[in-house]
């Protein structure tokens, strides 16, 4: 239920009202985006001043991982069941304090928890946020530009995230820390005022408590293990027991939501071949990104000696490139539709990717690095946008809310997994003396890594070209829709 006061004109215009309420969810959105990349270049400093072990340090990047990607099925879930204004709000202000908290704490413990609340929080503004975006502009070219704006501030949170860390780092870790905690009060303040009030699904069956418990343990022990896996070994009988245990708990979930009258997640809106396409995309698509921005950083810190802000500099053309193309990427949506954009955006991924396997001790930045990082923000552009945009049309407005988690944590768990996947790659080809290994060996070691997250961006490739055969033959889509136990199937014009 959309709020009048945030309804788009009849003529399409945005009101100052609606414009607010955008910015307001673009700000969270920045947010958990800048938390995810601002804390990466900053782990050297923390450990130094904190006293803390390569072992615990990673942790301040898995906690957050943990709660954000652990947590989205039932943040989403919990927006369409308690309210999406409500629980987006209250949300921001744990994420606000935990920020704070974070900034000032003198214990790695206490640090590591305060980046795990800050994820779970962000469990609940991401999928919150999209579906008030959903069920305030209407399906069309109107949400469509709210989409890529939105989307585009996800992207540009992530890549400015590296920029401000490697500045903020030079004075202290701690300002990286504290920095999102007056944003997100800012937003928070505008947010009580400007958020359109939404109406609670009713819901006569209840609440999935199971579900939840499943779906949630399920996804906590799945990101758990993947960041585990690369440390512990992945033929260790401590990760085939966790994976074992990972697919057990998912095969109870299936089976509760199946027969649950108000499911945490209804299965029967995978049914729509467009919605697969755009979740199975987010996976690969995030994965491949963020396992080539993570062999990026150390060839450039470890091999070519660069300093944390000169490696976010070099990472800024795909950044800006996203950026620009904020206001711009709707109306081409509009345009050519989800389907074409994002085969273009695999194609320029990979082929960003390609291009990146030239590299050597002595890059010439012009005609290798630059070219690769404005291919890979093109792609990032036309692809990002298209598949939150080709994941939510043909959605009911009550289930807006759980295709939103959905998605999200597609793309949590696509970076965890396909990172843990580069990351054992690349370990496998390493010297086995690192101290007295030469750089050429280092850098031999990572090739096989840039061909992992090559493959992976093509796998999805693939997959989206499936969605320009399908796109021809058939106008409409199926996707179903009923609040019975039963789901029934119902035609629903999409443009894929």
């Amino acid at each position: 239920m959309t709020s009048p006061l945030t309804t788009p004109a009849s003529d399409g215009r945005w009101t100052p009202r609606l414009w607010g309420t955008l910015l307001v969810l673009c700000a969270a959105m920045f947010l958990d985006a800048l938390d995810v990349s601002m804390v990466g270049m900053a782990l050297p400093s923390i450990g130094a001043d904190l006293g803390l072990s390569t072992s615990t340090l990673q942790w301040i990047v898995s906690g957050y991982i943990l709660g954000y990607g652990g947590l989205l099925l039932l943040g989403g879930r919990a927006a369409d069941l308690l309210g999406r204004r409500q629980v987006f709000l209250v949300a921001l202000a744990v994420f606000a304090v935990a920020s704070l908290l974070g900034g000032l704490v003198d214990s790695g413990p206490l640090l590591i928890a305060s980046r795990f609340v800050k994820g779970l929080s962000a469990a609940f503004t991401a999928p919150a946020g999209l579906s008030i975006i959903t069920t305030t502009f209407p399906e069309g070219p109107l949400r469509n530009r709210a989409l890529s704006i939105y989307t585009t501030c996800g992207a540009t949170g992530y890549s400015m995230g590296l920029v401000f860390s490697g500045l903020l780092t030079e004075a202290s870790w701690r300002f990286t820390m504290l920095l999102p905690a007056p944003v997100a009060l800012i937003a928070l303040f505008f947010g009580l005022r400007l958020l359109p009030r939404t109406e609670r699904e009713r819901t006569g069956g209840g609440y999935d408590i199971p579900g939840a418990v499943l779906g949630t343990t399920s996804m906590l022990l799945l990101v758990f293990t993947v960041v585990q896996a690369p440390e512990a070994g992945w033929g260790s009988a401590r990760t085939v027991l966790s994976f074992a245990a990972v697919v057990a708990l998912l095969v109870a979930f299936v089976a509760v939501e199946r027969r649950s009258p108000s499911p945490l997640v209804r299965l029967g809106v995978l049914r729509s071949g467009p919605q697969v396409r755009a979740q199975l995309g987010a996976l690969t698509f995030v994965g491949s990104y963020i396992g080539f921005q993570f062999l990026v950083t150390l060839y450039m810190q470890q091999l070519l000696g660069w300093s944390a802000l000169h490696t976010a500099l070099a990472f800024l053309p795909a950044g800006a490139l996203v950026a620009l193309s904020a206001t711009k990427v709707g109306s081409v949506i509009d345009r050519f539709g989800t389907a074409r954009l994002i085969v273009l955006g695999f194609a320029l991924m990979v082929a960003g990717y390609v291009l990146f396997l030239r590299i050597d001790l002595d890059p010439v930045y012009a005609a290798v690095i630059l070219p690769t990082m404005l291919l890979v923000g093109a792609g990032f552009a036309l692809t990002f946008p298209s598949l939150n945009v080709q994941a939510t049309n043909g959605v009911d407005e009550h289930e807006q809310g759980m295709v939103s988690g959905l998605l999200n944590t597609s793309v949590q768990v696509g970076g965890a997994i396909f990172l843990a996947v580069v990351t054992a790659v690349v370990t496998a080809h390493s010297p086995a003396d690192a101290s007295n290994a030469t750089p050429q060996a280092v850098l031999d070691s990572y090739r096989p890594g840039l061909v992992v997250v090559t493959l992976i961006a093509a796998a999805g490739l693939l997959l989206s070209l499936s969605g320009l055969r399908a796109r021809r033959p058939r106008p409409s889509v199926v996707v179903a829709k009923s609040t019975a136990p039963e789901a029934e199937a119902e035609r629903v014009p999409v443009r894929d």
